[in-house]
């Protein structure tokens, strides 16, 4: 019971570690306008490993 317990407090730390991560992430989005497309994401993540492995993507408005 007591690691089923810790397993779980383990888990829901993570979630609002993560949680807060992506709020922090969504705020400075929307105070520098700053990203990247899915688009632009999508194409270097997917050059990974290759002989033609792109930089990662710069961030623009």
């Amino acid at each position: 019971m007591r690691e089923a317990i810790a397993e779980y407090v383990e888990r829901e730390e993570k979630r609002q570690e993560m949680r807060k991560q992506a709020v922090a992430a969504w705020e400075e989005l929307q105070s520098t306008g700053l990203h990247a497309t899915e688009q632009e994401v999508s194409a270097w993540l997917e050059s990974w490993g290759t002989d033609d492995e792109l930089p990662p993507p710069e961030w623009h408005k």
